[in-house]
């Protein structure tokens, strides 16, 4: 076979690899929304047309490393409602996107580790240069848990941020606001967007 259409059947190859890839990548990211997202009771019949997200990309999913923090203090995080939840800080994720380093803490809840279903739960939430704009004003969230970070570092898929239910219902729940430190000088095009209905 001649060199140069041996490198274009190598190049057309590579791109509907790429393809394909991209094609199952979203389709997870898709059955996880249906499932994780528009799957609550704060969201209800006809009102699931509201919800919007950006687009699946591996772009937004990034590599962080993972530095424990031991012993943190106990504190009030502050609520979309009239009370305060109380966190402190497991740990703290460094990593880069669109060419910034930076770093997001992780929190832990003193009321979920009294349970037993969800006693190893974390979460962080953050926000970006999209919220108010595109996204939700008072920031997303991104679940996971004690074991993701056994081995010292962590995988972030802010495609798979998702809104606090007082996204949709403003007087019904308490929702924590992300601490400024979890403030991310980048917008974040990934995830779930802003409601599509006032509340």
């Amino acid at each position: 076979m001649p060199r140069l259409l041996l490198l274009f059947t190598f190049c057309i190859h590579l791109h509907f690899t790429a393809s394909a890839q991209d094609t199952d990548y979203a389709g997870t990211i898709q059955s996880h929304r249906e499932k994780y997202v528009m799957n609550h009771g704060a969201v209800k019949g006809g009102d699931k047309k509201y919800f919007h997200f950006f687009p699946a990309s591996e772009t937004y999913r990034v590599s962080a490393t993972f530095e424990r923090i031991y012993e943190a203090p106990w504190f009030k995080m502050p609520t979309s409602g009239n009370s305060h939840q109380v966190y402190r800080v497991y740990g703290i994720l460094r990593f880069s996107l669109h060419d910034t380093l930076l770093r997001l803490h992780i929190y832990e809840s003193q009321e979920l580790m009294k349970t037993r279903e969800y006693a190893d739960h974390l979460f962080i939430p953050f926000t970006d240069k999209t919220c108010g704009d595109e996204s939700y004003d008072n920031g997303r969230y991104i679940d996971l848990t004690t074991k993701d970070l056994e081995t010292g570092s962590y995988t972030i898929d802010f495609n798979k941020a998702y809104n606090p239910y007082c996204a949709y219902i403003s007087n019904r729940y308490n929702c924590p606001i992300p601490p400024r430190e979890n403030d991310l000088p980048v917008s974040v095009r990934s995830g779930e967007m802003k409601f599509g209905k006032d509340h």
